[in-house]
C-alpha cells in the first residue's frame, strides 16, 4: 500500500477521558515510563528510572522552545462589556522572525486563530495592560486580512518602552490542550514548560520533556551521555487528529525549526545513538536529514515538503552526506545556526535516518503523532503496547500523562 492510502481509521483506539491526565504529577519524573525494544516484551519503570535504561553510547536530543502565553482576551466596546474575542498568536507575519517579534517596542503582525470571530467586525479592539515592570500601555488588535481559518492579526501598543514579549507575558495566557476539557490554570505557566525550555515561541509544549527533572538530567550527565538541544516551534496543528479518510488528504501544519552548527556537525559524524525526546526532536532531526539531500541538489530548503521523503527524486544519500551538504549551504552564506520550516509528515513506511530512540507520550487517537510512532516501531505494533498501558490502569494519556522509551 502506498503511504498516502493509509487509512486513518487504522490508528483510532479507544481512549476513556478517565484516562487523560488533567494535571502532572506534583514530582514529575515519578510518572510510568513504558519501555520497549525489539524483540522483549514491555516493561513498566518510572521515569526517573530513564538515565539508567539510555544505552551507553547514546545521545540526547531535546527541544528547548518555550510556550508562550499566546492567548490574548479582548473585550468589546469603551467600557469592554461587549463580547469577548480570543486572540490565540499561531506565528509572526511581520517581522516574520520570532525573536525579532517578540522584541518589537510598537507593533508587530501574528497569524491567529480568532475565537467568537463572527462578533468582530472590522472595529479595533483595545486592552489596558501593566507589564512586569510597572510601565502602563493601551494594546490594540486589529484584524488586517483573513486567510482561510486563520486571521492577520496587526497588534499596537503606545508605550515604546515596552516589548512584545513584555505584553503577552503580563497578560496572555499559556494555550493549554483542549482535550484537558478545562481552563487554563496559575499552575499551568509552571507545569506546561520543560525545564530546559528557554526559547520563546511555542503554542504547545513539546510534552515528553515535561517530565525531566535536574536530577534526571544530572544522573544522565554522571553516565556520560552527551545532552544536545535544538529549536522546533511547536503549532497548533501538532496535535490535530486527521480528518480525512486517507493521511494522503491531510494537509501537514508548518513548524519553524533551528539547529546549531555543532548539532549538525556531529550528526555527520554518526558515532553516538541519537535517542529524541518528543516527536518534536524526532521531526526535526529527520527534517534536517532531508533537507541535506534538498541541498546536495541544489533545490531550495527554506521549507521541507510533506511528501519529499517518499519522493523518488529523492537522493538517498547518507547521513554524512546529507549534513555535509547543510553545513556546505550554511558556509556560503555564513550561517552559524541552521533554520528552516519543515512540514514532513512521518507515518509508517518511513526509513528513519538519524533517530535510533524516542522518549515520547501517548498520544491522541487518529493524530500525526501517532502515524509518527508507528513508523518509528515498525513490525512491534504501536496497538500492542497501548493496549498495554490500557490494560495497566495505572498509565495516564496525553499531555500531562505517562511517557514512553522506545529504542
Amino acid at each position: 500500500m502506498a503511504i498516502k492510502d493509509i487509512k486513518i481509521e487504522e490508528f483510532d483506539y479507544p481512549l476513556p477521558d478517565g484516562r487523560i491526565a488533567s494535571h502532572p504529577l506534583a514530582e514529575r519524573d515519578r510518572c510510568l515510563l513504558l519501555v520497549s525494544r525489539p524483540g522483549e516484551e514491555p516493561v513498566t519503570c518510572h521515569f526517573y528510572d530513564l538515565p539508567d535504561l539510555l544505552p551507553a553510547d547514546s545521545m540526547l536530543v531535546y527541544n528547548n522552545t518555550r510556550v508562550i502565553n499566546a492567548r490574548l482576551r479582548f473585550r468589546k466596546g469603551e467600557n469592554h462589556e461587549g463580547a469577548l474575542i480570543e486572540i490565540f498568536c499561531l506565528e509572526p507575519v511581520d517581522p516574520a522572525d520570532y525573536a525579532v517579534s517578540f522584541a518589537q517596542t510598537g507593533r508587530c503582525r501574528w497569524r491567529c486563530f480568532v475565537g467568537n470571530s463572527k462578533r468582530w467586525k472590522e472595529e479595533p479592539l483595545h486592552m489596558e495592560v501593566t507589564v512586569a515592570s510597572g510601565e502602563s500601555l493601551v494594546l490594540t488588535a486589529t484584524r488586517v486580512a483573513k486567510e482561510g481559518n486563520t486571521s492577520v492579526v496587526e497588534l499596537s501598543w503606545d508605550n515604546p518602552r515596552v516589548t512584545f514579549s513584555e505584553i503577552i507575558a503580563a497578560v496572555g495566557e499559556i494555550p493549554i490542550p483542549p482535550y484537558l476539557n478545562r481552563p487554563t490554570e496559575a499552575s499551568d505557566s509552571a507545569d506546561y514548560q520543560t525545564v530546559f525550555s528557554h526559547i520563546e515561541g511555542s503554542v504547545a509544549a513539546p510534552t515528553a520533556g515535561l517530565h525531566f527533572t535536574d536530577r534526571v538530567l544530572e544522573a544522565i550527565d554522571r553516565r556520560g551521555i552527551p545532552r544536545r538541544e535544538l529549536t522546533l516551534h511547536v503549532g497548533a496543528g501538532t496535535f490535530q487528529p486527521v480528518h480525512s479518510d486517507t493521511i494522503g488528504d491531510h494537509e501537514m501544519h508548518s513548524e519553524f525549526i533551528a539547529v546549531s552548527r555543532d548539532l549538525i556537525e556531529e550528526l555527520g559524524r554518526d558515532d553516538r545513538r541519537v535517542i529524541a525526546v518528543g516527536t518534536t526532536s524526532v521531526r526535526t532531526l529527520e527534517s534536517l536529514y532531508h533537507l541535506g539531500c534538498m541541498a546536495a541538489t541544489g533545490a531550495d530548503i527554506t521549507v521541507l515538503p510533506q511528501w519529499y521523503p517518499y519522493s523518488p527524486e529523492h537522493p538517498r544519500l547518507t547521513v554524512a552526506e546529507a549534513m555535509n551538504a547543510l553545513l556546505a549551504r550554511m558556509d556560503e552564506h555564513g550561517l552559524p545556526t541552521f533554520v528552516a520550516s519543515t512540514r514532513l509528515m512521518i507515518a509508517p513506511g518511513y526509513e528513519y535516518k538519524i533517530v535510533k530512540g524516542m522518549v515520547t507520550n501517548f498520544h491522541q487517537p487518529r493524530s500525526t503523532l501517532l502515524l509518527l510512532v508507528a513508523a518509528f516501531l515498525g513490525d512491534r505494533s504501536w496497538r500492542s503496547l497501548y493496549d498495554y498501558a490500557l490494560e495497566h490502569g495505572d498509565y495516564r494519556f496525553l499531555s500531562y500523562g505517562d511517557a514512553c522509551l522506545f529504542l
